[in-house]
């Protein structure tokens, strides 16, 4: 089982903006499976201000990279998500294998 962190840096003062656009992005991605087992969004309390973090676990990185075409293969999805990109400034991608 492997768990996906998206850290996405938001634009200054457009968090409640890009969070409104993500869940649009959310459902549909949901819709395809994304993140089956386990989809949460969180937000920063501490640490880099406007951040946004996408957690998602899937059983193997295999089912991840399958989900991830079936995703950029449907027009839904890219367009919820090209509305949510203009808030993102930056972003980052972590991987874990999860061990308990």
């Amino acid at each position: 089982m492997i768990l996906v962190r998206d850290v996405f840096r938001l634009q200054f003062g457009k968090a409640r903006e890009a969070l409104t656009a993500f869940k649009a992005v959310g459902k549909v991605a949901q819709g395809l499976g994304y993140g089956r087992d386990s989809f949460r969004v969180l937000t920063d309390l501490v640490g880099p201000y406007y951040t946004m973090v996408l957690e998602t676990t899937y059983p193997s990185l295999a089912a991840y990279e399958q989900m991830g075409v079936k995703g950029m293969s449907n027009n839904d999805w890219r367009e919820a998500y090209q509305k949510f990109t203009p808030y993102v400034e930056s972003g980052y991608r972590e991987i874990f294998t999860i061990v308990e």
